[in-house]
């Protein structure tokens, strides 16, 4: 019995116990009684006021009923003379005579809670040896053996992974059919390590395993390992092992392997006893003097650094398996399983939601599905439709709108100021991504954003891809101190990032001139106490170096930003005309507009922007004569009339000798 069922049993019976205490020795009272003497029973005899008489020879006890309804009880001679028993039969009184009390009568009240309590104490010593019983097998493994038949995902309900499913399908054929394999000499992996982001489904993968293969499949948590007594989680290895043996061959599965797999010895005073306990005996039974044939063992985690290396090395994990983060070809399967069985408006391409939906893992994408649905609910449709889709998205990577949040005229001008130098240096740069959306209405903790998305997935940057994300971000910045003549507090996540982005790019790409071909590793968190006692690996000489040319990058950035946004000073004004009047427009309006107040196309083969998922009567071409008074005059720009080129970085990669 479950404890939960076991507590609320104990409660009832603790319940039931006081009711019966309160309540039980009532229903055995009798009803109300007039005592009266033998005398005055003869004489309301007499007076016909006695309806009936119970006389009990053995102790001369009268009973009865009066005229008046009154009961009566009288004490009499025992036994009673014949002749008085005539005379109250003569008087009309019904006489009737009553045996000596029985003793299940006497003693019923007292069996009764006899029972009630030997019932308690039965109750009390199942519970505490159920209790025994669960010491005694806290070590059994706690693994929820599945069938072929339970779960039913198999690896067509897994969208994308080729390469992934092909190798851990050729797990499951070799333990369907392991003949075929062995004939050649091939031995079966004996551990598959599956390392990628949360949400890219590793255990959903799992689960397709487990649907696909047609031997015993175990699946535990690494956290059901670990209970407050020693050598639990020892013990509990050693019989999920046994248990898979009996049955082999067996896949297990363990997820979240990195919460009794971490490196040994590392934390604050050597390590973490029990778990490591866990973790050796792990080792030793994949592959140790008596390792498990015919056992498979699984694993999943995103944190394969934190793994202690003996884990990892042939023989117990032969295999690592790489599940990323889905590219584009994969994004649009996914997609469509989790649309399968939703009712999409004949306007919805998926194809362009996926595009439009870089570094989403499956997770995030079936939650982009879910909130489109939502959306369509919350307006009353039976589709959901593209704007479905575009609001989902942009609930799920900026934030919830805060629509309700009421800005100051001037907070909000100098808003969408900041925004409008974002937006326009991410459509003037060559190398950043496409411009898609500027908004001032709050979203998350942002009080307004701009959103960037790439053409394609992109595995690497380039030094120009980060120079130009630097000057980007320093657009808002630049902005209000081009428009107001001082800052404010609204690019303090901006500067923070760019900071990160210029000292990763010194210290860890070589992308600096005075420090060259150099890397030193970021600095990271404490983990464990693993690097409590750290050091830096570098001179303070180089430390001022590396924070001279971070430096040197920011303030580059900075003074080519304000070179951008001078020259187009007329573009910035028409954004934020437009951003006030309609609080949002996407990244084609936004080009439109810098193009038209340049003179004419910024960019020679065409307009630098991406609107994958179109807005549906949100955005309208603002009307030229509207205007926002700035709060200092800036005269206008002299017209151009030809493109002036971006200003760029002057530094520049050294050049190799020739050899």
């Amino acid at each position: 019995m479950p404890p939960e069922s076991r507590r609320r049993l104990f409660t009832f019976a603790i319940v039931a116990f006081i009711l019966g205490i309160l309540f039980i020795p009532s229903l055995f009272q009798s009803k109300s009684v007039t005592t009266i003497s033998y005398s005055s029973l003869i004489h309301d005899a007499q007076q016909q006021h006695v309806v009936s008489a119970q006389i009990n020879n053995s102790n001369g006890v009268i009973t009865g009923q009066l005229a008046d309804g009154t009961n009566f009880s009288s004490n009499g001679p025992a036994p009673l003379l014949s002749n008085e028993v005539d005379t109250l039969r003569a008087d009309n009184v019904n006489v009737t005579f009553a045996n000596p009390s029985s003793f299940a009568s006497t003693f019923l009240p007292y069996l009764i809670w006899i029972l009630i309590f030997v019932g308690f104490m039965y109750f009390a010593g199942r519970q505490a040896r159920g209790q025994m019983n669960g010491m005694m097998s806290v070590g059994r493994s706690r693994a929820k053996q599945f069938n072929q038949d339970r779960p039913s995902t198999t690896f067509a309900d897994v969208a994308g992974y080729l390469g992934v499913k092909q190798e851990i399908s050729e797990v499951v054929e070799f333990l369907k059919s392991p003949g075929r394999y062995r004939d050649i000499g091939a031995l079966i992996p004996k551990g598959i390590l599956l390392v990628g982001p949360p949400g890219t489904g590793k255990t959903m993968l799992a689960r397709a395993v487990a649907g696909e293969a047609a031997v015993p499949f175990f699946s535990v948590s690494g956290s059901d390992f670990m209970e407050m007594f020693v050598g639990v989680g020892a013990s509990r290895v050693r019989d999920l092992f046994a248990t898979a043996r009996k049955q082999s061959p067996a896949i297990v599965f363990i997820d979240e392997i990195d919460s009794i797999g971490r490196k040994r010895g590392a934390g604050v005073g050597g390590g973490h006893d029990e778990r490591e306990q866990t973790l050796n005996q792990m080792l030793s039974e994949m592959d140790g003097f008596d390792p498990a044939e015919g056992v498979v063992v699984m694993a999943a985690t995103n944190r394969p650094d934190v793994l202690d290396p003996a884990l990892l090395r042939p023989g117990r994990f032969d295999r690592q398996i790489v599940v990323p983060l889905p590219d584009l070809e994969e994004r649009l399967p996914i997609l469509q399983v989790h649309s399968k069985n939703k009712p999409l408006d004949a306007s919805v391409d998926l194809g362009v939601v996926a595009r439009g939906t870089p570094g989403m893992s499956g997770a995030d994408l079936a939650n982009l599905v879910n909130e489109a649905a939502l959306h369509a609910v919350r307006r009353n449709s039976t589709t959901i439709n593209m704007d479905d889709f575009e609001t989902a998205r942009d609930r799920v990577m900026m934030g919830q709108s805060r629509e309700t949040m009421v800005l100051k005229d001037d907070e909000r001008e100098r808003i969408a100021y900041h925004e409008s130098g974002h937006a326009l240096l991410a459509y003037v740069l060559n190398k950043t991504d496409p411009l898609h959306k500027i908004t001032i209405i709050p979203r998350g903790m942002a009080l307004g954003v701009t959103m960037t998305l790439p053409e394609e997935d992109r595995h690497i940057m380039s030094r120009e891809h980060l120079e130009d994300s630097l000057c980007m971000r320093m657009g808002g910045r630049v902005a209000e101190l081009l428009v107001y003549g001082d800052l404010s507090t609204g690019a303090a996540d901006d500067l923070q990032r760019n900071t990160d982005l210029a000292r990763r790019m010194v210290r860890e790409w070589g992308m600096s001139k005075e420090i060259g071909p150099m890397a030193w590793g970021p600095n990271n968190q404490v983990f464990l106490g693993e690097d409590l006692m750290h050091t830096r690996d570098y001179s303070d000489h180089t430390s001022q170096t590396i924070d001279d040319e971070v430096d040197r990058i920011l303030r580059e950035q900075e003074t080519r930003a304000i070179e951008v946004l001078t020259l187009h000073r007329r573009g910035l004004e028409a954004l934020t005309r437009a951003l006030l009047e309609h609080e949002t427009i996407d990244g084609d309006e936004a080009a439109r507009l810098i193009d038209e107040a340049f003179g004419e196309a910024v960019h020679a083969k065409g307009s630098k922007s991406m609107s994958s998922l179109k807005l549906s009567g949100r955005t309208a071409t603002p009307s030229t004569a509207d205007s926002v008074p700035s709060p200092a005059p800036v005269p206008a720009p002299t017209p151009v009339t030809s493109p002036a080129p971006v200003p760029t970085s002057s530094w520049e990669p050294p050049t190799l000798p020739s050899v």
